[in-house]
C-alpha cells in the first residue's frame, strides 16, 4: 500500500469526517430513545445525562491507552480496529432494547471513539513541525462538516424511524474502515515505536510524563481552562437561547449550523493563512483574548444579534488557536510520544466534558430560579470569561511565556 502523504491526510480526513456525521446523526434521536426506554421525558433527561458522563469517562481513559498502543503498534490498526468497534455499537444501539443496554454500548462507543488521539498522532507523523498547524485544522473540518450534516439528516431519519439513524452510522463507519483498510498505510515507521508501559498508558501516567515538557505542561493548563468554558457554552447554549430569546428547535438549528460552517472555515482555511503571517504565539494570545470578551458578551446579550456576533467571534476567533496549540505541544515531545500526547490532550478534554457541563448548568438553573439573588441567565458565560482570563494569566506568566515561544513557529 502507497500512499502519498497528502494522499494520507485527505483519507484521515474522510475518516473522521464520516465518524463525525455518525455522532452527529445520534444527536437528534438518541436523547428521544432514552426517554422513550425510560418511560419519560423527565427521567429520561437524568439517565441521558449519565449515559453522556458514562460516554466521556471511557474518553477520558481510554484515549491514553489508545494513543500509547498506537505509539506501541502504530496508528493504522488502532484507526482500523476503533472503526470496527464503532460499527458493532452502532449496530448494538439501533436495537437496544432497554436503558441499561444502551449505557453498556455506550460506555464500548466511548473505548473505541477515544481513537481521535491516534489519528491526531497519525497527522503528526506524517506532517513537518512547521506545518502541523494547517493539517491540525482539518479535525476542525471534520468537526465542522459532521457538525452541518450529521444533525440534519438524523432528524430526517429519526422522523422515518428512531432507530433508522443508528442503521445510518453503522453502514457509514462500515464504508469508513473499507476505505481506511485500503487506502491509509501505515504512519509509524517501526524504528521510531517505543514499548507499552502501561504506567504511561492511564490519564495520570499520560499527564506525568509529557509534564516533563515545559511548553507541553503550560499549553494542557491553558487548554483545560479553555475547555472548561467551552464546556460551559456547549452544555447551556439551547437553555440560555430558550430562556433569553425564546429560540425554538429551528433558531437553534440554524445556530448550530453556522457554528458548524465557522469551525470548518477558521480550523480549514484561516489557521493556514494566519499561522505563516502572525505565527503561533500571537494566535494563542490573540484568541485567548478574544475567546473571553466574546463569552464577556454572550453573558449579557439581550437582543439575538447579539449572541450570533458573540457566537461568530469566538468560533473564528478561538477555532483557530486550537490546532496552532497542537502543533506546538507536538513539538514538544520525541515522535515516538506523539500518541500519548494526544492521548493526553483526549483525556483532558473529555474530562473537562464531565466536570463542566453540571457546573454551569447548575449554576443556570440557580440563577433563574426563585432562590437566586438576581435574575442572571448567562452566569455560565461569565464563568466562561473568568477561565479564558485565568488561561491568559497562565500565558502571560514570564516563565511559561518563554516556553511557549520556543515551541512555537
Amino acid at each position: 500500500m502507497t500512499t502519498s502523504p497528502k494522499g494520507s491526510v485527505l483519507v484521515l480526513l474522510i475518516t473522521l469526517t464520516v465518524n463525525m456525521i455518525g455522532i452527529g446523526l445520534l444527536m437528534p434521536v438518541l436523547p428521544k430513545l432514552v426517554s422513550e426506554l425510560s418511560g419519560g421525558v423527565s427521567p429520561g433527561a437524568i439517565s441521558y445525562g449519565l449515559i453522556i458522563a458514562l460516554y466521556s469517562l471511557m474518553q477520558f481513559f481510554f484515549g491514553p491507552l489508545l494513543g500509547a498502543l498506537s505509539d506501541r503498534f502504530g496508528r493504522r490498526p488502532i484507526i482500523l480496529y476503533s472503526l470496527a468497534g464503532l460499527t458493532v455499537h452502532y449496530l448494538l444501539m439501533a436495537v437496544a432494547p432497554s436503558l441499561a443496554w444502551i449505557a453498556i454500548v455506550r460506555i464500548l462507543g466511548g473505548m473505541f471513539g477515544a481513537s481521535i488521539s491516534a489519528a491526531s498522532a497519525y497527522i503528526a507523523d506524517i506532517t513537518p513541525p512547521e506545518k502541523r498547524a494547517a493539517s491540525f485544522g482539518l479535525i476542525g473540518i471534520a468537526f465542522g462538516l459532521g457538525f452541518i450534516i450529521g444533525p440534519g439528516a438524523g432528524g430526517l431519519l429519526g422522523e422515518i424511524d428512531i432507530r433508522l439513524p443508528f442503521y445510518a452510522a453503522a453502514a457509514l463507519c462500515a464504508g469508513n474502515l473499507v476505505l481506511a483498510w485500503f487506502r491509509l498505510p501505515e504512519s509509524l515507521k517501526p524504528e521510531d515505536r517505543r514499548p507499552f508501559r502501561l504506567r504511561q498508558a492511564n490519564p495520570v501516567g499520560a499527564f506525568m510524563l509529557i509534564s516533563r515538557h515545559a511548553a507541553v505542561l503550560a499549553l494542557v493548563a491553558i487548554f483545560a481552562f479553555t475547555q472548561l468554558a467551552e464546556r460551559a457554552l456547549e452544555s447551556t447554549w439551547v437553555l440560555f437561547t430558550d430562556f433569553r430569546f425564546d429560540w425554538g428547535p429551528a433558531e437553534v438549528g440554524w445556530s448550530l449550523l453556522l457554528v458548524g460552517v465557522l469551525i470548518a472555515f477558521s480550523e480549514g482555511y484561516l489557521v493556514r493563512v494566519l499561522v505563516p503571517r502572525i505565527g503561533e504565539r500571537r494566535m494563542l494570545f490573540g484568541g485567548l483574548i478574544v475567546g473571553g470578551c466574546c463569552m464577556l458578551l454572550l453573558a449579557f446579550a439581550t437582543e439575538p444579534w447579539m449572541a450570533y456576533v458573540a457566537i461568530s467571534l469566538y468560533v473564528v476567533g478561538w477555532g483557530v488557536v486550537g490546532p496552532a496549540a497542537r502543533a506546538m505541544a507536538s513539538r514538544s515531545v520525541a515522535r515516538d510520544q506523539q500518541g500519548i500526547l494526544q492521548g493526553a490532550i483526549t483525556s483532558l478534554t473529555t474530562a473537562t466534558g464531565i466536570v463542566g457541563p453540571p457546573v454551569a448548568a447548575g449554576l443556570f438553573g440557580f440563577f433563574i430560579g426563585p432562590s437566586a439573588p438576581f435574575l442572571f441567565p448567562g452566569i455560565p458565560f461569565l464563568l466562561g470569561a473568568i477561565c479564558f482570563a485565568v488561561a491568559f494569566a497562565i500565558a502571560r506568566h514570564r516563565r511559561i511565556r518563554g516556553a511557549i515561544e520556543s515551541a512555537a513557529v
